[in-house]
């Protein structure tokens, strides 16, 4: 029913020829009949090529730099039900330069970006499940009706909306940094194919990310010697579509120029990044990471980098880990992850720098986030413990033991093939 609802018309709303009005009566989303598949198609002309990894970026390429403040004044004034403020007119007149249709097209996919990704990005913070847009409206026989939207994924409707996945990866981007800003230190389970990620979403994790040992030896491959490049950038784009945050380890970037670790950083579709100054022959010079470093932010400003320093795994002094922490900071880097670090006095000093990463330890969540941890990665521990699990399995139905619980073969099916993926229907 709700299908037949969608495919009804969109009410209708009275012509203007400026501000609020004027943008209304000449965008594609309060359009029917052919002024909507004209401006459909002006539109999805307009978002052809754009890989914008933050609403800035968005704005920029639709011709509309610096005007996100403008945009915000917009937005509650954007939809037909909503009164219309003197500043929202003032807003699109700014922003319109010429009345045409063109200009509308820029000014209303921006608009729809902007409450879009905010509205989905806090729901993708909180873990919650309900669509960011409720309800829709549509003009039936007895006038407009509202048509609930709670059975349907984020862009869904007769026709799909062109924006969807730019506005979906932008708000992917929205919610992982925000969550390392929260009382609370984001716990981060690492998986190590697309069943492991979709069983910690499903088990209501809400962000995922990637293990490079657990790739790499689920291929035969050596971890941390820049081989298993291949399978890692797959995870990560399969795992990209999932309806949550992901955040993929590219250990030190597989060999790859700082320009080639850029271009593949914002072709990868993650909202987040690993990458560490650890080397297979040593670590890297803190220059060379902050190259690194800098050239995949410029890249792709809105994928939160986590810098990952290696010095505790080599045994060298706090000093120079804090020295090169602050350098990968000035660099660009979103957040730091110390690998081995478990000193407090360590984590509080290094914890004022940045969003600071620790692995799972045996102080508490709680204990870290008071000393200042804003995240807790679980790296290879599920991968070892599952490997573990699996051959404790094995052996007790060699020995004639009952095995451990698992997951039933219907559950398993029902995680990879319901909706998990948040380009789905």
């Amino acid at each position: 029913m709700t299908e037949e609802l969608l495919s009804l018309p969109v009410p209708s709303v009275p012509g203007g020829d400026r501000g609020v009005a004027w943008l209304r009566a000449t965008v594609v989303r309060f359009s029917n009949g052919p002024d909507h598949a004209r401006r459909r198609a002006l539109t999805t002309k307009l978002l052809d090529d754009v890989t914008a990894t933050t609403l800035d970026e968005l704005a920029t390429a639709l011709g509309l730099p610096g005007s996100l403040d403008d945009i915000a004044g917009i937005a509650p004034s954007y939809q037909p039900h909503e009164p219309i403020t003197a500043a929202a007119d003032a807003a699109v007149e700014r922003l319109a330069g010429t009345h045409d249709e063109e200009s509308a097209a820029r000014i209303g996919l921006l608009v729809q970006a902007w409450a879009a990704t905010n509205a989905l990005a806090e729901h993708l913070r909180t873990g919650n499940q309900a669509p960011p847009v409720p309800i829709t409206r549509r003009a039936a026989e007895t006038g407009t009706i509202e048509v609930s939207l709670d059975a349907h994924p984020f862009g869904h409707g007769p026709h799909a909306c062109p924006g969807r996945h730019l506005a979906t990866r932008i708000a992917k981007n929205m919610a992982f940094r925000a969550l390392h800003h929260q009382d609370e230190p984001l716990i981060l389970p690492n998986a190590w194919d697309h069943a492991s990620a979709v069983a910690l979403h499903a088990a209501g994790f809400t962000a995922i990310g990637t293990t490079s040992l657990g790739v790499a030896a689920a291929h035969g491959i050596p971890d941390g010697m820049g081989l298993a490049g291949e399978q890692a950038t797959a995870l990560a784009r399969l795992l990209a579509t999932l309806p949550c945050p992901v955040t993929a380890d590219l250990e030190s970037g597989f060999g790859r120029t700082p320009a080639e670790v850029a271009e593949l950083v914002a072709d990868l579709g993650v909202a987040g990044v690993n990458l560490e100054d650890g080397r297979p022959h040593g670590l890297a010079t803190p220059q060379e990471q902050a190259e690194l470093i800098a050239a995949v932010k410029e890249r792709a400003p809105g994928v939160f980098l986590n810098a990952r320093i290696d010095t505790h795994w080599q045994g060298v002094a706090l000093e120079e880990t804090e020295d090169r922490a602050r350098r990968y900071v000035d660099a660009g880097a979103d957040g730091i992850f110390v690998a081995g670090l478990t000193e407090p006095r360590d984590i509080e000093k290094l914890a004022t720098l940045a969003p600071l990463n620790v692995l799972a330890q045996q102080r508490t969540p709680k204990e870290l986030g008071d000393l200042g941890v804003k995240r807790i990665s679980t790296g290879s521990l599920l991968f070892r413990a599952a490997l573990r699990h699996t051959v404790a399995t094995a052996e007790a139905v060699r020995d004639g033991k009952p095995a451990s619980p698992s997951f039933s073969y219907d559950q398993v099916q029902d995680l990879i093939s319901r909706g998990t993926r948040s380009d789905a229907g």
